[in-house]
């Protein structure tokens, strides 16, 4: 795009000179209308990103050291504090940070909030990211001490249903 955009000013520079202002001066309100069109990275894309660049990452409890692993809320905090956000470092502590948003309402880059492993036992235990949302489809990255015992993605399948416990914005 920005190729498109570099070449469209350089014929319509060469095409206009030696004309009159005014040719300019609609060449110049045209040529910022297009970069007023060009889409702006939303803050939750960069954040995901970011993110992304983390899978593989090695599980370890109580870490938010990347050179060490993270566990689940040590991922979601340093990525979140990457770009500046004040969030906590326990999962337990998100419950009550940000605006609690309906599942259904949620989008990419806020935070839902699981249960331990036991979802018998409401209490929190676990937290991820929104990946993407895809119709009903919810994926989300985290850090897991389950079979990928690592920073990875995963989708919002009956068995995290059944741990979800709610869902917060940050951004």
């Amino acid at each position: 795009m920005k190729k498109i955009l570099f070449s469209f000013c350089f014929v319509c520079f060469f095409a206009t000179a030696g004309q009159a202002q005014t040719v300019s001066l609609k060449m110049q309100h045209m040529v910022q209308q297009l970069i007023s069109s060009l889409p702006v990275q939303h803050p939750a894309n960069q954040l995901i990103g970011f993110a992304k660049t983390l899978i593989g990452v090695p599980y370890h409890y109580a870490s938010s050291n990347p050179a060490r692993g993270f566990d689940c809320s040590g991922f979601v905090s340093y990525v979140f504090h990457n770009f500046g956000f004040n969030v906590p470092r326990s999962s337990s502590e998100f419950s009550n940070t940000g605006t609690p948003v309906e599942l259904a309402k949620a989008k990419v880059g806020d935070i839902l909030i699981f249960t331990g492993t036991n979802p018998k036992v409401r209490s929190v235990g676990h937290v991820g990211i929104i990946y993407a949302i895809d119709g009903d489809e919810i994926q989300f990255i985290h850090a897991t001490s389950g079979k990928a015992n690592a920073v990875t993605i995963t989708t919002l399948n009956d068995y995290y249903r059944g741990r979800f416990l709610k869902a917060v914005s940050i951004i």
